[in-house]
């Protein structure tokens, strides 16, 4: 199987497998007349909601408390694929649309940065590190489709992966500061000046590592997929 071949099955099992969960609540907003630049925007706002709750470090808060920020992160997701899909359906698709939808999606991408940033789970150089990064992923791919290159489902860490797997993140990290506050009378924190002025869990710095590793692979993957692709035109 060449790479046009597994690319489309990707794409395929992708699709089957999010219309089984999206179907519903699109026909929903269809049905109600809400404008896919409506969602775009409405998923920036749940954004910018989650980045603050992560800011005032409110995962940290007993379990009740603690949900604002992965519950935002969930909707700000599932408006950023209902957006797509309503403009699709409907006949909405547009070059205005598109623009307005890549432009939030990175303000979006920033935003959660820089809540992290802010509320000490990572230092300000490892979030540039995290900011560009994500940017270069989105860079590269707009850069490699105006050569006419299709860079959808290439690299293990798209926008949508990013966001989920942060969303895991943070929601596991809940529980493990509950768990250990129940059982130990204190969260599990460890103090590493070099990573953050703040205390976080072995957890939560482990993941950020194992982050940002997984974001510049996305980056080497989707560089050396854009050069094959050009020299084979070229051929």
């Amino acid at each position: 199987m060449n790479d046009n071949q597994e690319i489309a099955e990707k794409r395929q099992k992708q699709r089957a497998t999010l219309n089984k969960f999206i179907d519903t609540p699109v026909e929903y907003i269809m049905k109600h007349n809400v404008s896919p630049n409506m969602l775009s925007l409405l998923g920036l706002l749940c954004t910018i909601g989650a980045a603050i709750f992560l800011a005032l470090r409110t995962i940290h808060l007993p379990v009740w408390f603690a949900w604002p920020a992965p519950v935002l992160m969930f909707w700000a997701g599932a408006f950023d694929i209902f957006d797509g899909e309503v403009a699709r359906r409907s006949g909405r698709e547009g070059a205005s649309g598109a623009f307005l939808d890549s432009n939030v999606d990175r303000l979006s991408d920033a935003i959660i940065i820089l809540g992290l940033t802010y509320g000490g789970y990572v230092n300000f150089f490892f979030g540039y590190v995290l900011l560009f990064s994500a940017v270069m992923v989105s860079y590269i791919r707009s850069r490699a489709e105006t050569e006419g290159i299709d860079m959808r489902g290439i690299g293990i860490m798209e926008r949508a992966e990013r966001l989920i797997y942060l969303m895991i993140a943070i929601i596991i990290e809940t529980w493990i500061n509950f768990f250990s506050v129940l059982f130990t009378g204190s969260p599990w924190f460890v103090y590493l000046p070099i990573v953050t002025a703040i205390p976080v869990s072995w957890f939560f710095l482990f993941f950020i590592i194992v982050y940002i590793f997984l974001i510049i692979f996305t980056v080497g993957q989707r560089i050396l997929f854009t050069f094959k692709k050009l020299n084979e035109v070229k051929k």
